[in-house]
């Protein structure tokens, strides 16, 4: 009687740990849905789609140190000048933290850039949290890889 005691709580163990993982994992997809989403604005100079995925006190670190508000971000990528022609992410992963969801992964971009080429590889992190029912990404940071 108590192997199938142990038996019947070992499945429900396995159920909960089941239920559980989708629970936490659903915002992860989520928001990695939402880089998609980002990326695809981004190359079509969607300004207003990239406004309601990015937090008004966001934190934008780029691959050269500097650093952008919201609305110096906004601006560049408004811009014609500033913009990649091809920019790809892969191995993107997201990991939740309590209400949080760290989005790390690997991007390539190439473009024109005051006249000249430039092919550019690096690692990003973004930061989403989940404000007012939205997730929206409060920090962003990228960091080159060298050739």
């Amino acid at each position: 009687m108590k192997e199938i005691g142990f038996v019947v709580m070992a499945c429900f163990a396995l159920v909960f740990a089941a239920a559980q993982n989708r629970a936490d994992s659903d915002p992860v997809t989520k928001v990695l849905a939402l880089e998609n989403v980002w990326n695809q604005a981004e190359a079509r100079k969607d300004t207003k789609a990239m406004d309601a995925l990015l937090d008004n006190a966001l934190v934008y670190v780029d691959y050269d140190g500097s650093f952008q508000t919201k609305a110096e971000f906004l601006s560049r990528v408004k811009s014609a000048a500033s913009q990649p022609q091809q920019e790809i992410t892969e191995s993107v992963t997201g990991h939740m933290f309590g209400g949080t969801v760290i989005v790390t992964g690997l991007y390539r971009a190439k473009g024109m850039e005051n006249g000249k080429s430039y092919v550019r590889r690096g690692r990003f992190v973004d930061t989403w949290t989940l404000k007012a029912g939205s997730w929206v990404c409060v920090a962003s940071q990228a960091t080159p890889i060298a050739h």
